[in-house]
């Protein structure tokens, strides 16, 4: 199921809990990064858990997110535009893939869903909100 407008987004994730759905994957897009806030609290509405595309959206109050280091990324970008900067011509330097990814946990949204979280996935992560 998906959504394409903001008044769409509580009738897909509502459909997806009445199909018997357990937990939801969120994908980082545009507009999914726009109206986190709005899918982390239908989620929590609908008592599923969900793993998201963007550590703001575990800050929102969203379960787990599993994303690109944005940091990094950031930090790989100026490495690109310092070497154009110096003269490198833009065809000759590599595309890059992210090579940085970051777990982050919500503790508090796990207790309010009923689920324990293993200790060895809190020792793994990045970030662990109380």
């Amino acid at each position: 199921m998906h959504a394409e407008a903001p008044g769409e987004i509580e009738s897909a994730l509502s459909a997806m809990r009445e199909r018997g759905v357990d937990a939801v994957l969120v994908m980082h897009q545009p507009f999914t990064f726009i109206h986190r806030q709005r899918i982390v609290n239908i989620v929590a509405q609908l008592q599923l858990p969900a793993i998201y595309g963007s550590r703001e959206a575990v800050e929102s109050g969203g379960l787990i997110s599993y994303a690109v280091s944005v940091e990094d990324t950031y930090r790989r970008a100026a490495s690109i535009v310092d070497k154009v900067l110096h003269g490198a011509k833009p065809a000759d330097i590599p595309v890059e893939q992210p090579t940085k990814f970051e777990l982050a946990i919500n503790v508090k949204t796990a207790k309010v869903l009923g689920l324990t979280m293993p200790q060895p996935l809190l020792v793994r992560a990045d970030e662990v909100i109380q």
